[in-house]
């Protein structure tokens, strides 16, 4: 197996760390460490940033040093894992605020002729794991898991980033069966590198 170098962004937005995605992050990196894989953590509740508000800023503001760190090691790893609950249908407003604060053009992609662009994160893969309190499967079918696709497809493969591998946790405040199948998959996944 090839040794791979992981970022665990860590998008929940508690600084208290005492939740499940925060058990799911440690488990992963822990078996991604044992079996030989380099791993660096980007915890979101510890940075500080403002939101953007403009086009402006969105392509042309200076980049904060903690969203320059965070971005170093984006660039650094060839593989993502992102963790985060599901709030009110979606990412947590701290996670899309950093999205829009790191992905931005000349690291993530860049403009190029006629409306184009060049994918500046290819050769990346990423898993994106979230946590919820309703059924996987209700997420998945009922609401299209409209949300985890928009990020997939409009953050992270717009960026080159693929193949991007889901995992979804629901019942998670009820169910000791679920969070024990999650934690020996990302068990597994974080031993695989994937």
């Amino acid at each position: 197996m090839v040794s791979k170098r992981i970022a665990i962004i860590q998008g929940h937005p508690d600084s208290a760390g005492n939740h499940f995605c925060h058990a799911l992050a440690d488990t992963y990196a822990s078996s991604a460490g044992g079996a030989g894989h380099e791993v660096l953590r980007i915890e979101l509740a510890a940075l500080d940033f403002p939101l953007l508000r403009t086009k402006q800023e969105f392509e042309s503001e200076a980049t904060l040093p903690a969203i320059a760190e965070a971005q170093d090691i984006i660039r650094w790893a060839n593989h993502l894992m992102i963790v985060y609950p599901l709030w009110l249908g979606t990412m947590p407003a701290l996670l899309k605020g950093f999205l829009e604060q790191t992905f931005r053009p000349g690291f993530a992609f860049s403009y190029a002729e006629r409306g184009l662009w060049t994918k500046e994160l290819k050769g990346r893969s990423a898993r994106v794991v979230v946590t919820m309190g309703m059924p996987a499967l209700a997420y998945r079918f009922f609401y299209g898991a409209h949300s985890l696709k928009s990020l997939e497809r409009n953050i992270l493969k717009f960026c080159g980033i693929s193949p991007v591998y889901e995992t979804l946790v629901g019942l998670v405040e009820g169910s000791e069966k679920n969070r024990k199948k999650a934690l020996a998959k990302m068990e597994k996944y974080g031993r695989q590198g994937k």
